[in-house]
């Protein structure tokens, strides 16, 4: 795979970052009701279920999930680079990864953004257990893959 290089610190563009996530959990939970984790935003989109779930649950999904895929878009427009990718562009294991990431937040109930942004704020212990539980994981795999492999 290569070494592996650190990514800069960054802490007022991190802060920033963290306040717009916080700050779209926010809007998402005050304007629908729901809790802004990508997981849970895109199954509620893909397992739309006719008669239970209408076009206006939809749209929220749908504008949400188009609102990442188009930001490096805009970050392109307005500073004339994408943003830099700084994991490893190895397809298989991306698809692996993104596999395992998958199968862990149906198992979980939810992703990061749902446990750790929002499930945390709301002082949910099933949060707290999920997140301790993926951050031990991330310990351990990046102390493998930055030392053993």
């Amino acid at each position: 795979m290569g070494p592996v290089t650190p990514t800069d610190f960054t802490p007022w563009l991190s802060l920033f970052g963290g306040v717009l996530i916080g700050l779209s959990a926010v809007i998402v939970m005050g304007a629908f009701g729901k809790i802004a984790g990508i997981s849970g935003i895109t199954k509620g989109l893909v397992g739309m279920v006719p008669g239970l779930t209408g076009p206006a649950d939809r749209n929220w999904r749908l504008s949400f999930l188009l609102g990442l895929v188009i930001a490096p878009v805009a970050v392109l427009l307005t500073t004339g680079n994408f943003p830099v990718q700084t994991i490893p562009t190895n397809l298989v294991g991306m698809a692996i990864a993104g596999l395992l990431v998958g199968v862990g937040t149906a198992l979980g109930s939810g992703c990061t953004s749902g446990h750790g942004v929002c499930g945390l704020a709301r002082l949910s212990p099933r949060s707290l257990v999920a997140v301790l539980t993926f951050v031990a994981a991330a310990v351990v795999t990046t102390t493998l893959v930055r030392h053993i492999f």
